[in-house]
């Protein structure tokens, strides 16, 4: 189980990890930190939304009454470089009339491309900040842009999982996948997903001749995490963390085909999902030498999909045991391959 839960573990650890430094941003204000922060995430969760739906069949063949199968699945979604930066606009931070400070790249550029949680500056992205002191007068300081997870992971988001079918009568078929709850030094995180497929071809005369299956499926998947910020947070605070939250519906519609040994699988599916993610805790940020301010829980960002999908996969079907690999198209293709066992 701890070896299976490892790339769940990796896949939200390094965005998080990499996400950490977003705290330091709320020197440039808090709107300005979630401006910055829901570009940042985007492309991370929204990958992880793709990644976290793969493999939920290897068949439109629902199994009969009775008929059981437990997998050990392995997910990937492919990061394209398109998601690994976006288009930073610099009087997007300065669009408010009313703070008391301006923001400003330390090579005066008007808009860069900058680091997603999935990418890298190479070399750093700096950012000014100038305010007047009340003592001092005009001053400024000097943030860093976080980078992202750059190559760290081989341009992949990962997700692993136990997932269970079970064969109910007239060609139904429930199914469910989790993560048990996970915890290490710093990340905390959960992941179950419910389905239901239903075979259309069950419903014909002619179903034991037919040479091929067909089928739709419905399923959820929840996700939940946390990442600790107390040990590596910029800013003086208490009780800092990133939590996520993360659902999402899968609507499929199968075919196979019903050979002995080797058989063939594809499918339009939509995908639809939301990730929320909350900065948690109290962060003391400075204002100059002599002033400062508690933040509590400072902001909340979200992201969201709404995708078509495609795909086609093969499964190799050797008495209790099977094998199925797939690959899936949309706006992030993902892959994944499954070891399973089962009876029918």
């Amino acid at each position: 189980m701890k070896k299976l839960t490892l790339l769940l573990v990796l896949c939200l650890a390094t965005i998080t990890t990499k996400a950490q430094d977003i705290d330091a941003l709320l020197a440039a204000g808090v709107e300005n930190a979630e401006l910055f922060a829901n570009d940042y995430l985007k492309s991370g969760t929204n990958g992880l939304m793709h990644s976290m739906n793969a493999n939920w069949f290897n068949t439109a063949d629902a199994k009969p009454l009775g008929g059981f199968e437990i997998s050990i699945i392995a997910n990937a979604a492919m990061v394209d470089d398109k998601n690994k930066s976006f288009l930073m606009n610099i009087a997007d931070y300065n669009s408010n009339p009313e703070q008391d400070f301006t923001i400003e790249f330390a090579d005066q550029a008007a808009t860069k491309n900058v680091a997603t949680a999935l990418g890298e500056n190479d070399p750093d992205v700096d950012v000014i900040i100038t305010y007047d002191d009340a003592i001092l007068g005009e001053q400024q300081e000097t943030i860093t842009l976080p980078s992202g997870i750059g190559s760290a992971t081989a341009n992949l988001l990962p997700t692993a999982f136990l997932q269970g079918a079970l064969g109910l009568s007239k060609g139904i078929e429930i199914k469910a996948r989790f993560v048990p709850n996970i915890e290490t030094d710093d990340v905390e995180l959960g992941m179950y997903g419910a389905g239901l497929q239903m075979e259309f071809t069950k419903w014909l005369p002619a179903d034991k001749i037919l040479p091929v299956a067909v089928s739709g499926l419905v399923a959820y998947t929840h996700l939940n995490g946390s990442y600790d910020l107390t040990e590596s947070s910029n800013i003086d605070g208490e009780n800092q963390r990133l939590e996520n939250d993360t659902n999402t519906w899968l609507f499929q519609l199968i075919a196979s085909t019903k050979l002995p040994v080797i058989n063939f699988y594809g499918g339009v599916g939509y995908i639809k999902g939301t990730s929320e993610s909350d900065l948690l805790g109290t962060y003391t940020v400075q204002s100059g030498p002599f002033f400062s301010e508690t933040i509590q829980d400072p902001f909340s960002v979200s992201s969201e999909i709404s995708a078509v999908r495609g795909t086609i996969g093969t499964k190799l079907k050797l008495g209790f045991f099977r094998l199925n690999a797939e690959y899936h198209l949309s706006e992030f293709n993902a892959f994944s391959v499954g070891v399973n066992f089962g009876f029918r």
